[in-house]
Protein backbone atom coordinates (compact mmCIF):
# COMPACT_ATOMS: atom_id res chain seq x y z
CA UNK A 1 0.00 0.00 0.00
CA UNK A 2 0.96 3.20 -0.86
CA UNK A 3 0.42 6.46 1.22
CA UNK A 4 0.36 9.69 -1.19
CA UNK A 5 0.69 12.21 1.50
CA UNK A 6 3.90 10.44 3.12
CA UNK A 7 4.60 8.23 0.03
CA UNK A 8 5.49 5.70 2.95
CA UNK A 9 5.21 2.00 1.88
CA UNK A 10 4.13 -0.93 3.75
CA UNK A 11 3.33 -4.47 2.56
CA UNK A 12 -0.14 -5.74 2.85
CA UNK A 13 -0.04 -9.38 1.82
CA UNK A 14 3.10 -11.68 0.60
CA UNK A 15 2.18 -14.28 -2.57
CA UNK A 16 3.46 -17.68 -2.94
CA UNK A 17 5.45 -17.68 -6.33
CA UNK A 18 3.50 -20.58 -7.44
CA UNK A 19 0.29 -18.24 -7.91
CA UNK A 20 -0.23 -15.54 -10.36
CA UNK A 21 -2.49 -12.83 -9.46
CA UNK A 22 -4.35 -10.19 -11.36
CA UNK A 23 -7.00 -7.41 -11.49
CA UNK A 24 -6.24 -5.99 -7.72
CA UNK A 25 -9.25 -4.10 -6.48
CA UNK A 26 -10.44 -1.97 -3.60
CA UNK A 27 -13.81 -2.53 -1.91
CA UNK A 28 -16.10 0.55 -2.18
CA UNK A 29 -15.72 0.69 1.64
CA UNK A 30 -12.00 0.90 1.57
CA UNK A 31 -11.20 -1.89 4.24
CA UNK A 32 -10.49 -4.40 1.88
CA UNK A 33 -8.53 -5.33 -1.73
CA UNK A 34 -9.60 -8.28 -3.66
CA UNK A 35 -7.88 -10.34 -6.27
CA UNK A 36 -7.51 -12.96 -8.23
CA UNK A 37 -5.37 -15.79 -8.25
CA UNK A 38 -3.96 -18.97 -10.29
CA UNK A 39 -2.10 -21.77 -10.22
CA UNK A 40 1.18 -20.86 -12.05
CA UNK A 41 1.52 -23.49 -15.16
CA UNK A 42 4.86 -22.20 -16.96
CA UNK A 43 6.58 -25.38 -15.66
CA UNK A 44 4.63 -27.53 -17.79
CA UNK A 45 3.98 -25.33 -20.92
CA UNK A 46 5.17 -22.03 -22.57
CA UNK A 47 3.32 -18.94 -20.82
CA UNK A 48 3.59 -15.70 -21.57
CA UNK A 49 -0.17 -14.01 -21.56
CA UNK A 50 1.11 -10.34 -21.78
CA UNK A 51 2.57 -10.84 -25.15
CA UNK A 52 0.38 -12.61 -27.84
CA UNK A 53 -1.81 -14.60 -25.33
CA UNK A 54 1.10 -17.24 -25.31
CA UNK A 55 -0.34 -20.06 -23.60
CA UNK A 56 -3.75 -18.81 -23.45
CA UNK A 57 -5.73 -21.49 -24.45
CA UNK A 58 -3.42 -24.32 -23.12
CA UNK A 59 -4.09 -22.98 -19.50
CA UNK A 60 -7.94 -22.45 -19.98
CA UNK A 61 -7.68 -26.71 -20.61
CA UNK A 62 -5.73 -27.17 -17.60
CA UNK A 63 -8.38 -25.87 -15.41
CA UNK A 64 -5.90 -24.40 -12.98
CA UNK A 65 -7.34 -24.18 -9.28
CA UNK A 66 -7.64 -20.40 -9.19
CA UNK A 67 -9.05 -18.35 -5.96
CA UNK A 68 -10.53 -14.90 -5.10
CA UNK A 69 -8.62 -13.44 -2.63
CA UNK A 70 -9.45 -10.80 -0.12
CA UNK A 71 -7.40 -8.71 2.25
CA UNK A 72 -7.55 -5.97 5.13
CA UNK A 73 -6.25 -2.71 3.52
CA UNK A 74 -4.86 -2.38 7.60
CA UNK A 75 -2.91 -5.10 6.70
CA UNK A 76 -4.38 -7.48 9.60
CA UNK A 77 -4.75 -10.71 7.37
CA UNK A 78 -6.37 -12.07 4.24
CA UNK A 79 -8.83 -14.85 3.43
CA UNK A 80 -9.90 -17.27 0.09
CA UNK A 81 -13.41 -15.61 -0.47
CA UNK A 82 -14.19 -18.05 -3.26
CA UNK A 83 -11.92 -21.03 -5.22
CA UNK A 84 -12.67 -23.53 -7.45
CA UNK A 85 -11.03 -25.71 -10.36
CA UNK A 86 -11.64 -22.92 -13.10
CA UNK A 87 -9.28 -20.37 -14.48
CA UNK A 88 -10.55 -17.05 -12.99
CA UNK A 89 -9.99 -13.63 -13.94
CA UNK A 90 -11.07 -10.11 -14.39
CA UNK A 91 -11.99 -9.27 -10.55
CA UNK A 92 -13.70 -6.22 -10.28
CA UNK A 93 -15.08 -4.64 -7.25
CA UNK A 94 -18.40 -2.64 -7.19
CA UNK A 95 -18.28 0.99 -6.48
CA UNK A 96 -20.73 1.36 -4.47
CA UNK A 97 -21.60 -2.02 -2.68
CA UNK A 98 -18.48 -3.51 -0.72
CA UNK A 99 -19.14 -7.36 -0.30
CA UNK A 100 -20.44 -7.65 -4.32
CA UNK A 101 -17.96 -8.44 -7.10
CA UNK A 102 -17.75 -9.87 -10.33
CA UNK A 103 -15.16 -12.25 -11.79
CA UNK A 104 -14.89 -14.34 -15.27
CA UNK A 105 -14.11 -17.56 -15.84
CA UNK A 106 -11.01 -16.75 -18.35
CA UNK A 107 -10.20 -18.53 -21.93
CA UNK A 108 -11.39 -18.27 -25.54
CA UNK A 109 -14.78 -16.50 -25.42
CA UNK A 110 -16.30 -19.31 -27.87
CA UNK A 111 -15.52 -22.00 -25.06
CA UNK A 112 -15.56 -21.14 -21.62
CA UNK A 113 -18.77 -22.35 -19.89
CA UNK A 114 -20.31 -18.77 -19.00
CA UNK A 115 -17.89 -15.80 -19.11
CA UNK A 116 -19.89 -13.33 -16.41
CA UNK A 117 -20.21 -14.34 -12.72
CA UNK A 118 -21.21 -12.66 -9.63
CA UNK A 119 -19.79 -12.92 -6.09
CA UNK A 120 -21.26 -12.17 -2.19
CA UNK A 121 -18.13 -11.94 -0.46
CA UNK A 122 -19.86 -11.62 2.54
CA UNK A 123 -21.47 -15.23 1.50
CA UNK A 124 -18.98 -16.87 -0.90
CA UNK A 125 -22.05 -17.10 -2.92
CA UNK A 126 -21.36 -17.54 -6.34
CA UNK A 127 -23.89 -17.12 -9.33
CA UNK A 128 -23.56 -16.65 -13.45
CA UNK A 129 -24.50 -13.17 -14.87
CA UNK A 130 -25.85 -12.84 -18.42
CA UNK A 131 -25.44 -16.41 -19.47
CA UNK A 132 -25.27 -16.88 -23.23
CA UNK A 133 -27.38 -18.84 -24.73
CA UNK A 134 -25.74 -21.35 -27.82
CA UNK A 135 -23.70 -20.05 -30.74
CA UNK A 136 -23.63 -16.63 -28.28
CA UNK A 137 -20.17 -14.75 -26.64
CA UNK A 138 -20.74 -12.02 -23.81
CA UNK A 139 -17.76 -11.00 -22.29
CA UNK A 140 -15.88 -7.05 -21.11
CA UNK A 141 -17.94 -6.77 -18.37
CA UNK A 142 -17.64 -3.54 -16.14
CA UNK A 143 -19.62 -1.44 -13.40
CA UNK A 144 -22.11 0.77 -14.45
CA UNK A 145 -20.67 3.88 -11.58
CA UNK A 146 -24.18 2.78 -9.89
CA UNK A 147 -22.55 -0.05 -8.49
CA UNK A 148 -25.82 -1.99 -9.26
CA UNK A 149 -25.33 -2.43 -13.00
CA UNK A 150 -22.94 -4.24 -15.14
CA UNK A 151 -22.22 -3.25 -19.13
CA UNK A 152 -20.87 -5.78 -21.60
CA UNK A 153 -21.08 -6.48 -25.53
CA UNK A 154 -21.69 -9.64 -27.07
CA UNK A 155 -22.83 -11.29 -30.24
CA UNK A 156 -25.01 -14.37 -31.75
CA UNK A 157 -25.15 -15.77 -34.30
CA UNK A 158 -28.59 -15.82 -35.93
CA UNK A 159 -27.79 -17.66 -39.48
CA UNK A 160 -27.04 -14.63 -41.46
CA UNK A 161 -23.90 -13.70 -39.53
CA UNK A 162 -22.95 -12.44 -36.23
CA UNK A 163 -25.05 -9.95 -34.96
CA UNK A 164 -23.46 -7.37 -32.61
CA UNK A 165 -24.93 -5.73 -28.96
CA UNK A 166 -24.17 -3.48 -26.53
CA UNK A 167 -26.03 -4.90 -22.76
CA UNK A 168 -25.89 -3.82 -19.39
CA UNK A 169 -27.83 -6.27 -16.27
CA UNK A 170 -28.57 -5.84 -13.20
CA UNK A 171 -26.29 -7.93 -10.77
CA UNK A 172 -28.95 -10.06 -9.64
CA UNK A 173 -30.12 -11.02 -13.56
CA UNK A 174 -32.71 -8.67 -13.61
CA UNK A 175 -33.37 -5.04 -16.03
CA UNK A 176 -31.55 -6.66 -18.77
CA UNK A 177 -31.58 -4.03 -21.74
CA UNK A 178 -29.54 -5.33 -25.18
CA UNK A 179 -29.75 -3.26 -28.50
CA UNK A 180 -27.99 -4.58 -32.07
CA UNK A 181 -25.21 -2.76 -33.80
CA UNK A 182 -23.02 -2.83 -35.89
CA UNK A 183 -19.08 -2.46 -35.83
CA UNK A 184 -16.30 -3.21 -33.73
CA UNK A 185 -16.10 -2.76 -30.04
CA UNK A 186 -12.90 -3.16 -28.54
CA UNK A 187 -12.97 -3.02 -24.79
CA UNK A 188 -15.72 -0.87 -23.95
CA UNK A 189 -16.77 1.57 -20.72
CA UNK A 190 -19.14 4.00 -19.46
CA UNK A 191 -20.45 5.36 -15.95
CA UNK A 192 -24.14 4.30 -17.17
CA UNK A 193 -26.16 3.61 -20.31
CA UNK A 194 -26.24 6.67 -21.86
CA UNK A 195 -22.41 7.22 -23.73
CA UNK A 196 -20.52 4.41 -23.97
CA UNK A 197 -16.62 4.84 -25.40
CA UNK A 198 -14.72 1.68 -26.61
CA UNK A 199 -11.35 1.50 -28.62
CA UNK A 200 -11.68 -1.08 -31.70
CA UNK A 201 -10.25 -0.53 -35.14
CA UNK A 202 -7.88 2.46 -33.66
CA UNK A 203 -9.64 4.57 -32.38
CA UNK A 204 -11.87 5.85 -29.28
CA UNK A 205 -15.29 5.44 -30.82
CA UNK A 206 -18.73 6.59 -28.63
CA UNK A 207 -22.06 5.67 -28.60
CA UNK A 208 -25.23 7.09 -27.24
CA UNK A 209 -28.33 5.74 -25.96
CA UNK A 210 -31.56 7.55 -27.03
CA UNK A 211 -33.89 5.40 -25.19
CA UNK A 212 -34.51 2.75 -27.86
CA UNK A 213 -31.05 1.84 -29.96
CA UNK A 214 -27.47 3.33 -29.91
CA UNK A 215 -26.19 5.99 -31.93
CA UNK A 216 -23.22 5.67 -33.50
CA UNK A 217 -20.30 5.05 -33.99
CA UNK A 218 -19.04 8.60 -33.84
CA UNK A 219 -15.27 9.18 -33.46
CA UNK A 220 -13.55 11.12 -30.62
CA UNK A 221 -9.80 10.45 -31.66
CA UNK A 222 -7.42 8.13 -32.75
CA UNK A 223 -5.45 6.08 -30.33
CA UNK A 224 -3.17 4.04 -32.59
CA UNK A 225 -2.21 1.60 -29.98
CA UNK A 226 -0.37 -1.14 -31.55
CA UNK A 227 -1.76 -3.48 -29.27
CA UNK A 228 0.86 -5.57 -28.96
CA UNK A 229 1.24 -6.14 -25.27
CA UNK A 230 -1.61 -5.86 -22.44
CA UNK A 231 -0.16 -3.28 -20.77
CA UNK A 232 -0.98 -0.71 -23.84
CA UNK A 233 -4.54 -1.98 -24.89
CA UNK A 234 -6.50 1.64 -24.39
CA UNK A 235 -9.25 0.76 -22.04
CA UNK A 236 -10.99 3.64 -22.42
CA UNK A 237 -12.54 5.46 -18.87
CA UNK A 238 -14.84 8.08 -18.87
CA UNK A 239 -14.49 10.70 -15.75
CA UNK A 240 -16.51 10.33 -13.09
CA UNK A 241 -17.81 14.01 -14.89
CA UNK A 242 -18.32 12.82 -17.66
CA UNK A 243 -15.92 15.66 -19.15
CA UNK A 244 -12.44 13.66 -20.61
CA UNK A 245 -11.86 10.12 -21.85
CA UNK A 246 -8.78 8.58 -20.45
CA UNK A 247 -6.93 5.61 -22.30
CA UNK A 248 -3.50 4.11 -22.56
CA UNK A 249 -1.34 3.95 -25.77
CA UNK A 250 2.03 3.37 -27.21
CA UNK A 251 1.33 5.59 -30.22
CA UNK A 252 5.10 7.06 -29.28
CA UNK A 253 6.75 3.92 -28.87
CA UNK A 254 6.35 4.31 -25.41
CA UNK A 255 3.10 3.16 -23.50
CA UNK A 256 1.68 6.18 -21.84
CA UNK A 257 -1.61 7.83 -20.11
CA UNK A 258 -3.76 9.99 -22.31
CA UNK A 259 -6.75 12.50 -21.61
CA UNK A 260 -9.06 13.90 -24.40
CA UNK A 261 -12.19 15.76 -23.82
CA UNK A 262 -15.67 14.04 -24.71
CA UNK A 263 -17.24 16.54 -27.10
CA UNK A 264 -20.60 16.85 -27.88
CA UNK A 265 -21.93 13.62 -29.59
CA UNK A 266 -23.26 15.90 -32.33
CA UNK A 267 -20.14 17.43 -32.65
CA UNK A 268 -17.85 14.42 -33.64
CA UNK A 269 -17.81 12.97 -36.56
CA UNK A 270 -19.42 9.51 -38.30
CA UNK A 271 -17.53 6.51 -38.09
CA UNK A 272 -17.89 4.80 -41.18
CA UNK A 273 -16.86 1.02 -41.43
Amino acid sequence: ALNLQTKQTRVLLEIDRRWCISQTNASADGKYIYFGAWEDLSDRFEVDLLRGYIGFAETWEARPLSQVVQAAVDGSGSQVVFEEQYWIGHVNTSPTQPHLLTFCHEGPWNRVDSRIWGLDASTGQVWKIRPPEAGEIVGHEYWYADGLRIGYHGARHDGTGSRHYLGHIRYDNTEMVEADFFGQTGHIFSNDEHVVVGDGGGVIRVWRWDGAKYQGPRLLCRHASSMNVQQTHPHPRISPDGSYVVFTSDRSGYGNVYTVPLATFESLPKLEE
